[in-house]
């Protein structure tokens, strides 16, 4: 059995336009995320506040390895801040090749804003890891409650 590693990161946004530019982007940024993550293995969520993301990714070394390779290289990003990296039991997202959560889901549970992590202010990224945790646990009961046709 292969073993299990998590990347927890921060960048800031460099992607330019009007909000909703930027979220167009960042679906079309997400469409491939997913896509990609299937192929290789690798389950996440990715959080975007306050024109920063943060991202927990999970999976096999070498895939993740490559990800964020391509995480690192890509000039949508800057300042990108590892905050945890390293092997572990199981994963957090078994059950998503990418969940997202926009600024509206972060709102009440995020209690800080991501930015602090810049800062060193994140605990080890503890307190982000849960944010994100808290944040795709609650997007995945509103979805589990959607019924089908309206998902689309």
């Amino acid at each position: 059995m292969t073993q299990l590693h998590r990347v927890l990161y921060c960048s800031r946004n460099l992607i330019p336009g009007a909000p909703e530019a930027v979220a167009a982007h960042i679906r079309s940024i997400l469409a491939t995320s997913r896509r990609n993550n299937a192929r290789d293995g690798i389950t996440g969520g990715l959080l975007f506040s306050e024109g920063c993301f943060a991202q927990v990714l999970e999976g096999p070394l070498d895939a993740l390895e490559s990800a964020f390779e391509r995480i690192q290289c890509d000039e949508r990003h800057s300042d990108v801040t590892v905050l945890q990296s390293g092997p572990i039991a199981t994963r957090d997202f078994p059950d998503w090749s990418m969940a997202f959560a926009g600024p509206d889901a972060a709102g009440p549970i995020a209690g800080e804003r991501i930015d602090t992590a810049f800062a060193g202010q994140s605990g080890g990224g503890d307190k982000l890891l849960d944010m994100l945790k808290a944040v795709i646990a609650r997007e995945s009961e509103w979805l589990a409650s959607v019924p089908e046709p309206a998902r689309a």
